[in-house]
């Protein structure tokens, strides 16, 4: 067994938008992991809900107004490279993500190889 140093980047994203986002992400990094490459975990739909304050301008809802959208919970991991993180941040989520601020989150975690 090896343990490897990871980020492990959570993404939601509403469900109409993730396999675009997917592709989005593949196009940036292969996020290879021992001889397996495109790893990612899919969580079910959930809510996810937000007030825009006045000033935003939302892609979704209107400012002063709580809205709520159906998400899905996308994972992923890449060694732990902050030039690397930085590029799949970017240019594979945020470029293709719908949202002018995704709920985006990265842990540093070991993933476990043989």
């Amino acid at each position: 067994m090896r343990l490897v140093p990871v980020y492990r980047i959570t993404v939601f994203v509403p469900p109409a938008h993730l396999e675009a986002l997917q592709r989005g992400i593949c196009a940036v990094d292969s996020l290879q992991q021992g001889d397996y490459e495109h790893g990612m975990w899919i969580s079910a739909p959930g809510m996810e809900q937000f007030r825009p304050l006045p000033g935003a301008q939302p892609s979704q809802g209107r400012a002063g107004e709580l809205e709520q959208a159906e998400t899905v919970r996308l994972e992923l991991c890449i060694p732990r490279d902050p030039a690397r993180l930085q590029r799949l941040v970017e240019q594979g989520i945020r470029a293709h993500h719908p949202w002018k601020v995704p709920a985006i989150f990265v842990d540093e975690t070991s993933f476990v190889l043989p």
